[in-house]
């Protein structure tokens, strides 16, 4: 599938790209070749193959919910650049 110039500046415009002449041709051709390769691969027959979510078999990896100790307060506030008590200061950004 060969896009014209005038589609890569629509898809640049949308993309908010600003490309020359030879960027613009540069593009059609990339762009045309991507198309044409992806029309390879609707042609592939997926009928067989199940829907998934990864490409591997991906058991949960979530680990046990448990109550662990913290950091104090003190500690997670050591590298703030400016605190007030137990809390960050951070610039007034609303009036």
């Amino acid at each position: 599938m060969k896009l014209t110039d005038t589609e890569v500046r629509h898809v640049a415009q949308l993309a908010r790209l600003r490309l020359n002449d030879s960027q613009i041709h540069e593009m059609a051709d990339t762009m045309s070749s991507i198309l044409t390769y992806m029309e390879t691969l609707n042609q592939v027959d997926t009928s067989q193959i199940s829907p998934t979510s990864y490409v591997m078999n991906i058991d949960t990896a979530y680990r046990a919910d448990e109550a662990r100790p913290s950091f104090s307060v003190d500690d997670a506030l050591a590298n703030a650049p400016d605190r007030v008590g137990s809390f960050y200061r951070v610039p007034k950004i609303i009036e």
